[in-house]
């Protein structure tokens, strides 16, 4: 038997399990920044992340979020929205619902829903009404069949990290104990956010975000946000 675990970011470490990761605070960055940059290129200037209830995964992604955001332009208004019970609703449509149209009404450009198995509802209201819409954690909406539309595609599923850990189990370069962290601008290619259709100057403006987080210049930021999120600071 081997022992592999999808853990989150800050799961202990075991000789156990092998484990995969990822970098919840670039990945949000590489979001905010691509959203930035559809509203600046749309002439629209705010976004309403709607979520559960304040988790401290969710507080990291919105600040995160933010800081991307604002390096496009740091007048940009971003607003959080629970809209689940706690501890662990994400599923709640009719709240997500109401959080959905107050936003409009409130003038958001783009919607990041941030949600289980209340997304795709307000995806389908986005399309509706012409905001800029992501996904959480799909990586395949940009080519997805169907009647929905994203614009953004912010990538963290749990399966293209199995289809890249286990090859690796089964070639044996992959051991139990180890801990895999996937992030936005390492190879191979599985973590961080991608505009579905992006102009040449969007492309060449992600790639550069990519370089940056894989940089390391903003791991400092990265760990305060992560401190604040997780009360640590």
């Amino acid at each position: 038997i081997f022992w592999y675990c999808n853990c989150g970011a800050g799961f202990a470490e075991s000789e156990f399990y092998l484990q995969s990761q990822d970098d919840g605070g670039e990945i949000a960055y590489t979001a905010g920044y691509a959203t930035g940059l559809l509203l600046r290129d749309s002439s629209g200037d705010a976004i309403t992340m709607i979520g559960c209830c304040d988790l401290g995964f969710e507080v990291e992604h919105s600040l995160a979020f933010q800081l991307g955001l604002h390096a496009v332009d740091e007048t940009f208004a971003f607003t959080y929205v629970p809209a689940g019970d706690f501890p662990f609703d994400f599923e709640n449509i009719q709240n997500a619902t109401a959080a959905y149209e107050n936003a409009v009404a409130e003038g958001a450009d783009a919607i990041y829903p941030y949600l289980g198995g209340a997304h795709e509802p307000i995806v389908q209201l986005a399309n509706a009404g012409g905001e800029i819409v992501l996904s959480a954690g799909a990586s395949d909406v940009c080519t997805r069949g169907g009647d929905l539309h994203w614009d953004i595609a912010v990538r963290f599923d749990g399966g293209d990290y199995v289809r890249e850990i286990f090859p690796q189990i089964l070639d044996g370069s992959a051991q139990e104990g180890d801990v895999i962290v996937y992030a936005p601008g390492d190879l191979p290619d599985v973590a961080g956010a991608v505009i579905c259709e992006p102009t040449p100057e969007q492309q060449a403006e992600m790639d550069a975000a990519y370089a940056l987080m894989a940089s390391g210049d903003l791991d400092a930021q990265f760990v305060e946000i992560a401190a604040e999120a997780f009360g640590g600071g």
